[in-house]
């Protein structure tokens, strides 16, 4: 086995920036081979979630990258990182601080062969604001006044100046869509997706339940991808050990999304000659969410106490081993503004002396009786663990009566969503690198988790003055001070950091582009060489 290690740039938080692919969509390497990969990811419908892959509705990684191959977007991240870059658009520009326009590529078409017009860019995400689910990402675009065409040329009139609104339109969010096949007003039900991306795309599904989606290079499409492939098979397995059972027997190529801290253990201790292991930083956290209007953590005196308890270095030690790090901020490190916040807020150490006399200060009768939430199928197979030790922990204070209750994700969430949960634990994988997609999200207005929790000052002024800094270093003061409130008042209680790892067959190349520390896929750049290589 080769172990390839790759850097983390600090400014971003992706690769190294190297130069980006483009000049369309090339041609394949694999012969028509399909290139088999794997994942741990879950798709369903269900009469909550009825379009899983609907950019109105979609706001999970996974179903991110299914709608990342196939919806094409104004602008993308280029390969390595950096600042957004033209995709279906010829080339975007802000004129002053308000407005950012972009002019569409010439013979951009759907992969049924309709015209992709500015207006289409118009409807595609006015219809994300107008369908306003609860589970989508439509807050990335309420900052947007009103949308102009002139001609070719689309005009995104701000409210107020947001200098990462071109990375909000490289999100599958802002996925062009045809207004034939999409409704203004309602999702698009089922497991079908059609845009001009560079792969077509076909579900096979079994009881409401994707078992294989298959990507198929899309022959009329123009943009700044150069794919590599001519077609792609995922394959979504109950486990990661079911996704490793199929690699070893050769079923498939790659595997993604989830590995599991043992597997992982074993591919570096026994490393075999037809497998490749790359690791990569990576900048997903896991934290605790709270519902700061449930009675049994309203009082921040509870948040704060379990805050002073929770020890993360044991928690990544025993769940997770060296494929995590301790998180002490909302904004991990690798991305521009990080600080330890709550490490200076609560110490190096665990600290059960001073749980028990915030609690007691604020007049909280121990053990404080609650339930931490989990979802047992979305996360990895750890996550069991990891709650196991959060309990242990907890309880052994002798300030806290805890029990954990696992939930699959397609029942987890709705819950979470609906303030079912007081407490609960969740992951995060960043919208885009920046510092904004790991703030705005949990405190902003109409943020991804329905926190009541509103702080005024970081709605109403840090986040609007770090969006005026186009030099994004020049917002990490503000950014710091929004970590500062959040390790005060524990919203939400930072956990770990986890590294990215992603196990291949000797004769796949491009690993190491297809996957970035987001965890976004970028399927186009797998190819099959020789094995050995």
């Amino acid at each position: 086995m080769n172990r390839k290690t790759l850097v983390l740039s600090a400014a971003l938080g992706l690769l190294a920036p190297v130069m980006a692919g483009c000049g369309g969509s090339g041609s394949g390497s694999d012969g028509g081979q399909a290139i088999v990969v794997g994942t741990t990811d879950q798709f369903t419908a269900t009469k909550t979630g009825p379009a899983p892959f609907d950019p109105a509705y979609a706001y999970d990684t996974g179903s991110w990258n299914i709608l990342r191959q196939t919806l094409q977007t104004l602008t993308h991240i280029p390969r390595g990182g950096g600042e957004p870059v033209p995709e279906a658009a010829s080339q975007c520009a802000f004129h002053g601080q308000n407005v950012y326009s972009c002019k569409l590529r010439s013979g951009l078409k759907f992969s049924n062969g309709d015209p992709v017009t500015a207006d289409d860019v118009k409807y595609s995400i006015q219809r994300v604001v107008a369908i306003h689910d609860a589970n989508s990402a439509f807050a990335l675009f309420t900052n947007v006044d009103r949308i102009d065409t002139h001609g070719a040329t689309i005009e995104f009139h701000l409210k107020t100046p947001d200098a990462t609104f071109p990375y909000k339109l490289a999100t599958p969010a802002g996925g062009i869509v045809d207004p034939k096949l999409y409704s203004a007003k309602k999702l698009r039900d089922g497991f079908k997706i059609d845009g001009s991306g560079p792969y077509t795309f076909k579900a096979d599904v079994k009881n409401g339940t994707l078992v294989k989606a298959t990507f198929t290079k899309n022959p009329t499409y123009k943009g700044d991808l150069k794919v590599l492939n001519d077609k792609v098979e995922m394959r979504a397995f109950p486990d990661a050990d079911a996704m490793g059972t199929a690699l070893d027997k050769g079923k498939i190529d790659v595997m993604l999304r989830s590995m599991s801290p043992e597997q992982i253990k074993s591919m570096t201790d026994n490393p075999r000659k037809d497998i490749n292991l790359t690791e990569m930083p990576g900048l997903a956290i896991r934290y605790l969410g709270f519902d700061t209007t449930a009675p049994v953590v309203k009082n921040k005196a509870v948040r704060q106490a379990m805050a002073y308890v929770v020890d993360r270095q044991a928690l990544v030690a025993k769940a997770y081993g060296t494929t995590a790090e301790p998180l002490y901020s909302l904004i991990p490190s690798g991305i521009t503004g990080h600080t330890n916040s709550f490490f200076n807020q609560y110490g190096a150490q665990p600290s059960v002396k001073q749980a028990a006399e915030t609690l007691q200060k604020a007049g909280i009768h121990t053990p404080v009786k609650l339930t931490l939430h989990y979802t047992t199928d979305h996360y990895g197979s750890a996550t069991a663990k990891e709650f196991q030790v959060l309990k242990s922990q907890l309880n052994g204070s002798k300030l806290f009566d805890v029990t954990v209750q696992g939930t699959p994700w397609k029942d987890f969430r709705d819950a979470e969503i609906s303030g079912k949960y007081a407490a609960y634990g969740m992951g995060w994988f960043p919208d885009f690198p920046d510092p904004d997609s790991f703030v705005a999200p949990f405190l902003d207005k109409g943020n991804f988790l329905g926190l009541p929790y509103n702080n005024p000052k970081i709605r109403g002024q840090l986040i609007p003055q770090s969006r005026r800094e186009a030099d994004r270093g020049a917002a990490s003061s503000t950014f710091g001070e929004i970590q500062d409130i959040v390790a005060k008042d524990v919203p939400i209680l930072p956990l770990w950091q986890g590294k990215e790892y992603v196990a291949a067959r000797d004769d796949i190349t491009g690993v190491e582009w297809a996957v970035d520390s987001s965890e976004a896929y970028h399927l186009w750049e797998l190819s099959k060489g020789t094995a050995g290589q």
